[in-house]
């Protein structure tokens, strides 16, 4: 029901604040100052008095405009038809493509998935990057960050799992992003051919800070409707600290007593809010989260990833290029290593880490000043090894191959009776025709 009040008493910033009744959180409303009119959301409520946030901005705006509710929260389109486009954070197509007023439109922001509706996860998510995959493998229905600092090839690695993994369905979720990511994502998925089994929701830096909210509940309530009917989605978001950034500009606008650094109380809920929607659906499809965190000064006690890692299961530490061995963790991969992946899986990984931090206490003792030996010289080389085809995000293989690479590599270095692993699986996958020889680096 469409409702009218044309008493603005306070403007503050890209505030405005509006006495009415009868609104509901969340709810839309256009604002309309002399010839323009914009899109503003409800973000909070006190007493009878609503605060909205403009989405183009408060400039020309006066008390005494128009505001008029529109009775319905910010909806987004949906259908097969969504596959291949591209929206900005008003559900808006910036693709030029066919127009969608056809479609259904859904509500965003529902609460997430009955937990009676939920299954144990399951299923193994290959996306083709040997550090996921082997180390820490991303399992259906699973919510997991990539913590990194600035600069940090991030969004190439999101890009890569979204070309790569075996998902149905896609959902790029991109909070201010850089013009130039923007394209670099739209190339890449348009290369990898994928495009027609993805749906991008973009927010770039010059967009109104509003529509930043509006992103990841837009992507999210997308992927519920493809989950339900059975779909496998994967969902991409990037980066979360800009949805943080965003809650906090507006709750300094509205004077709202700041919690750590600045960032609202809510911070916490609003996370877990969006996480939660991660769900295997009892007799349907999934949604599995993927979202990158960056840390402000490389900071993991940064509110936002601080907060984040209480809510998520798991994490991946992207520094220096590569993804963290050690730092990285996924909790569920206990449920699908050995049991739908090879049965050699659990011992092939735990036997390379645990020879790649031998290699890496090599280094620290070379550094030192130590006599380096011919098993030091071993160690050494297999640490190069396992950077070079493990580590290097530019390694594209399928779980299978990248296992057998994984034998290949311990026996360049060491005999069978120094890997730590179960006999029979060395008389399974030891290649027979390697040798320790010229292991000096």
């Amino acid at each position: 029901m469409i409702k009218e009040h044309c008493c603005i008493s306070r403007v503050q910033g890209d505030i405005v604040t509006v006495p009415a009744g009868g609104v509901q959180n969340g709810e839309l409303a256009t604002v309309k100052s002399g010839h323009a009119t914009s899109l503003a959301q409800v973000i909070r409520m006190k007493g009878d008095e609503v605060f909205l946030q403009v989405f183009s901005g408060s400039r020309g705006v006066s008390t005494g405009d128009q505001v008029r509710f529109l009775g319905h929260p910010m909806q987004a389109v949906f259908g097969d038809a969504v596959l291949g486009r591209i929206f900005n954070g008003s559900c808006e197509p910036i693709d030029r493509g066919p127009a969608l007023s056809s479609l259904p439109r859904i509500d965003i922001g529902g609460p997430s998935v009955n937990p009676v509706k939920r299954i144990i996860p399951r299923n193994f998510i290959e996306t083709r990057v040997p550090m996921v995959d082997i180390f820490n493998p991303l399992v259906e229905s699973q919510k997991l960050p990539i913590f990194a600092a600035a600069g940090e090839p991030y969004n190439d690695l999101l890009a890569r799992i979204g070309m790569r993994a075996n998902a149905d369905v896609v959902i790029l979720g991109g909070i201010g992003l850089k013009y130039d990511e923007y394209l670099k994502f739209r190339s890449a998925f348009e290369q990898a051919g994928v495009l027609s089994r993805t749906v991008m929701f973009i927010h770039t830096a010059s967009d109104p800070v509003v529509e930043r909210l509006l992103v990841p509940d837009m992507a999210l309530a997308v992927a519920e409707h493809f989950g339900v009917q059975g779909k496998r989605v994967l969902v991409l978001l990037t980066d979360m600290t800009a949805f943080a950034d965003a809650m906090k500009e507006i709750a300094i606008s509205m004077d709202q007593v700041p919690s750590n650094l600045g960032y609202p109380g809510s911070l916490y809920s609003d996370l877990a809010a969006r996480y939660e929607k991660a769900v295997d659906f009892d007799g349907a499809g999934s949604i599995t989260i993927l979202a990158v965190t960056s840390m402000p000064g490389d900071d993991v006690t940064h509110p936002v990833p601080d907060n984040t890692g209480y809510i998520t299961e798991g994490q991946f530490y992207l520094r220096k290029g590569v993804i963290e061995p050690f730092g990285s963790l996924s909790r569920l991969k206990q449920l699908v290593i050995g049991k739908v992946t090879r049965d050699d899986h659990g011992y092939i990984m735990n036997s390379m880490i645990r020879l790649f931090a031998k290699s890496r206490e090599v280094e620290q003792k070379l550094a030192m000043g130590f006599d380096k030996t011919e098993e030091d010289d071993r160690f050494l080389r297999y640490g190069k090894l396992f950077y070079d085809r493990f580590m290097d995000l530019q390694v594209d293989m399928g779980i299978n191959d990248a296992l057998d690479l994984g034998w290949a590599t311990l026996a360049e270095c060491f005999l069978p009776n120094e890997v730590g692993i179960k006999q029979e699986f060395i008389d399974k996958h030891w290649p027979k025709d390697k040798m320790v020889v010229n292991c000096v680096v």
